[in-house]
């Protein structure tokens, strides 16, 4: 990637530095995160072995997801720009007693050292917060090895979306900080594919994320006009 074209909004970044101190608690302000994780994990697991495996967890913040992976036997790598949610990630890891490769590197960077080097790479709630997320796509696909998965969560750009996942979940029901999401940077599903196609990944599968706001519960459906998750398979 052109030096001159960094792949990083500073704003995004100061955002969840200031709130790198809260990501642990699980009834601040990254609850939303703590309560999707066991279906991000159900998805990922029901699509890919992890046991043994080589996985990056790329945009892993404080390391919610990383640490999973981890405990399922696997040898994560979790990346991050942001030094504050790393420093938390680090602490807790050493906290749990696990063993995670945590760098302050992008995955466009690593990938110029790293290619071909996981089988399994996680890109989860990161697409919509930068500049160029064909490059994180792209820079996805040099480092996965030939059959290799590639798992990413993002938005749909849809009023719909606007509706629930900024007005509804920012504004009305508070499940977010106000200013999280920026509804021009969510990704439409045929644009995913594209830049996965690009990038010699083959979409295999785009799986709804829905919350019920009367139950306050989540679950995966056919729906995909919101939140979605998606996995695609390196070409051999």
């Amino acid at each position: 990637m052109n030096e001159t074209r960094i792949n990083v909004d500073p704003n995004e970044i100061a955002k969840f530095e200031q709130l790198a101190h809260r990501w642990w608690d699980q009834e601040g302000e990254f609850k939303p995160l703590h309560d999707i994780n066991p279906l991000r994990l159900e998805y990922i697991r029901n699509h890919a072995s992890l046991a043994g495996k080589r996985i990056l967890d790329v945009g892993c913040g404080g390391g919610i997801l990383t640490e999973e992976l981890t405990r399922l036997g696997a040898k994560v790598t979790g990346i991050d720009l942001g030094k504050a949610p790393l420093s938390v990630a680090r602490l807790h890891a050493l906290e749990e007693g696990l063993e995670i490769d945590y760098q302050q590197i992008s995955v466009e960077r690593l990938a110029e050292t790293k290619a071909g080097s996981f089988d399994v790479i996680t890109n989860l709630e990161m697409l919509e917060h930068v500049p160029y997320p064909a490059s994180v796509v792209a820079a996805c696909g040099q480092l996965l090895k030939p059959g290799g998965k590639v798992f990413f969560s993002t938005l749909n750009r849809t009023p719909k979306a606007y509706l629930f996942a900024v007005i509804g979940a920012e504004y009305a029901l508070r499940l977010l900080p106000k200013g999280t999401h920026d509804y021009h940077r969510f990704i439409r599903p045929a644009e995913l594919e594209t830049w996965c196609r690009k990038g010699g990944i083959e979409l295999q599968n785009l799986t709804g994320l829905h919350y019920n706001p009367l139950t306050q519960r989540y679950r995966l459906g056919k729906d995909i006009n919101v939140n979605y998750l998606a996995y695609g398979t390196k070409k051999e």
